[in-house]
């Protein structure tokens, strides 16, 4: 089975200033907290996909955040496993551009899934340099993730997470020479701005300042709400939308609420 024909270019997707939705997935096989079976996992992410499409998003990222607390690094096989299977019926079933998010830094494995499913591209959150997590100190995967990307998936492109949310750089690099260093050396298509954890989002100055500094396209990654989300959208190149502004009964982390994502794009497109 040949990974699909991408409808959209993801260069051309990133040129477009896209609106992310986020498919957050229930835990999956071998989590802590899974109780859900793989027919259940890829109906509900069947379900959130077309709500994402339906309300107006132009990509989707398929998270495994059920699946806390996180590895470090390299996830288990059946993780890898299930990823797969979920991501590769995402891509068949929806018209969106599709990206992998294998927490806390699987990146080489989610570059993995996203060339054998057809996905578009992949959020990495530690691409350069050293920071201490909720998981441990966690340091960048730059040279194998663009050694993995020549020989397997030249066409996946890499969002990269400048000073990461739930994070703090081991050593104080400015946050504008950390995203100079990210787009220039470590080879990310796109750099992702956010605030300290996943509900907060960044300071409007903070976006401003790493867009002065990097030619990649800057998106923000932390967040945002309907209050915020027309603001982001002008300063920034795009936006992931995903807190609980987005979720029904604002439960983060849970089903998304097709009717606020609408409402977003209406706001940062009018119509």
């Amino acid at each position: 089975m040949s990974p699909r024909r991408r409808a959209r270019p993801t260069a051309e997707l990133l040129r477009a200033r896209p609106l992310f939705g986020m498919i957050h997935l229930p835990a999956l096989p071998g989590a802590p907290r899974s109780s859900l079976g793989m027919d259940e996992l890829i109906d509900y992410a069947l379900d959130e996909a077309a709500i994402l499409e339906e309300a107006g998003m132009d990509a989707v990222i398929v998270e495994n955040v059920g699946d806390a607390p996180f590895f470090r690094k390299s996830v288990p096989a059946a993780t890898v496993a299930a990823m797969t299977v979920i991501v590769r019926e995402v891509c068949e079933q929806t018209q969106l551009a599709v990206g992998v998010n294998l927490l806390r830094n699987a990146c080489e494995q989610a570059l993995s899934i996203a060339s054998i499913t057809g996905a578009d591209f992949i959020r990495c959150n530690v691409v350069i340099g050293a920071y201490v997590t909720d998981q441990g100190v966690i340091e960048g995967c730059a040279a194998e993730l663009a050694r993995l990307r020549m020989t397997l998936a030249h066409d996946v492109a890499v969002l990269g997470d400048v000073h990461v949310k739930h994070a703090a750089p081991l050593f104080d690099v400015p946050i504008e020479d950390a995203a100079a260093d990210l787009a220039e050396r470590g080879g990310a298509d796109a750099v992702i701005v956010s605030g300290s954890r996943s509900p907060d989002p960044p300071s409007l100055e903070r976006v401003v300042s790493v867009k002065a500094v990097v030619q990649a396209p800057v998106l923000v990654g932390s967040g945002v709400s309907l209050s915020n989300v027309t603001d982001f959208y002008e300063h920034a190149d795009g936006v992931l939308i995903g807190e609980t502004d987005f979720k029904v009964d604002g439960v983060w982390g849970g089903r998304s609420d097709g009717r606020a994502y609408a409402e977003a794009a209406r706001l940062c497109r009018g119509g």
